[in-house]
């Protein structure tokens, strides 16, 4: 029997209208959907992609966190203007999904690089957001230095490189403490000076004492050791290698405790008295910056722009009435 003509067309026709076009949520659009977030977390990494790539992102996931060898890391997708990223932290570092296409490899390559990189240096993590630049890059000029020195005029120059670091370091701390009135403030160049004033404001009490003798302490002795390097003619590795190890070890416990200040020192959050406190440099803060808390379990924070967070704390966000 033959088939009417007509019929196959139309079931073909029935076809074509039941078939579904998916078209892709653009990327922009994708936080709009999302059920969980972490606002401060997210800018984070944005701000690292967008320094690092040089262009916009559009979409900030976190889709994984993992624990190896008791490290925490975790794996965020990030979709920029022309391609697609995995930023995997601790340290912080991305990969093009292009070259990475598997997250388990990326990962395992991720920890196996970063555990060759903190073997060969324990300085500061450039990459994040910090008031502390020109610290970092004078820390990492020595140690370029130290890496191609050869005669003892070359580690000579690591250690001036090594006193320009301290001195850049005091000059950085001191413009986010308040000097009490009537104090004698030091010369800018007298480090010994201003570690010891610095260590009292940033750490006072009778609780932090010990802390604050370890500061004081630290520092002078970095501070001596780099001079006599920078005066030594027979200046050798050994003590260039360890001066560039001691600079690094005052200016990570200054970054730290500067840190921790700014912020407010909170331990433990306000509104749930979870201990999982993050601590974030925010450039766009007036005058020039400025840190800020967030907490990991609920996402309170006490950014100044924001006065929900003031009101969680239970601070009150508008002036009272008849205050001028």
């Amino acid at each position: 029997m033959e088939q009417d003509s007509d019929d196959k067309p139309q079931v073909e026709q029935d076809d074509a209208d039941c078939t579904v076009h998916t078209h892709p949520v653009p990327a922009g659009e994708l936080s709009r959907y999302s059920v969980y977030g972490d606002p401060h977390a997210e800018q984070d990494i944005r701000n690292y992609v967008e320094g690092q790539a040089r262009e916009a992102v559009h979409h900030v996931e976190r889709v994984k966190q993992e624990v190896v060898l008791g490290q925490l890391y975790e794996i965020w997708d990030v979709t920029s203007e022309t391609d697609r990223w995995w930023v995997v932290t601790n340290l912080t570092n991305l990969y093009s999904q292009k070259h990475f296409p598997s997250l388990d490899y990326t990962l395992s390559f991720h920890i196996g690089l970063m555990a060759r990189m903190s073997d060969r240096s324990g300085r500061v993590d450039a990459d994040d957001p910090s008031p502390f630049d020109e610290v970092v890059r004078r820390m990492d000029q020595a140690q370029a230095r130290l890496g191609h020195a050869v005669e003892a005029e070359d580690y000579q120059a690591v250690g001036m490189q090594l006193r320009e670091a301290l001195i850049s370091l005091t000059n950085a701390v001191r413009r986010r403490v308040t000097v009490p009135e009537g104090t004698t403030a030091p010369q800018a160049a007298n480090f010994i000076a201003w570690s010891e004033l610095l260590s009292q404001l940033l750490c006072p009490g009778g609780s932090n004492r010990e802390l604050r003798q370890h500061l004081k302490a630290g520092a002078k002795e970095a501070w001596q050791l780099v001079s006599w390097l920078t005066h030594h003619r027979n200046a050798s590795s050994l003590p260039a290698s360890i001066a560039f190890e001691s600079c690094g070890t005052v200016v990570g416990n200054f970054i730290q405790v500067t840190r921790s200040a700014e912020s407010g020192q909170i331990e433990r959050c306000p509104v749930c008295s979870s201990q999982n406190m993050r601590t974030h440099f925010d450039i766009d803060i007036p005058p020039d910056g400025q840190y800020f808390s967030s907490c990991g379990a609920c996402q309170w924070d006490n950014h100044p722009g924001d006065e929900a967070a003031s009101a969680d704390a239970g601070t009150c966000s508008e002036p009272a009435e008849g205050s001028g």
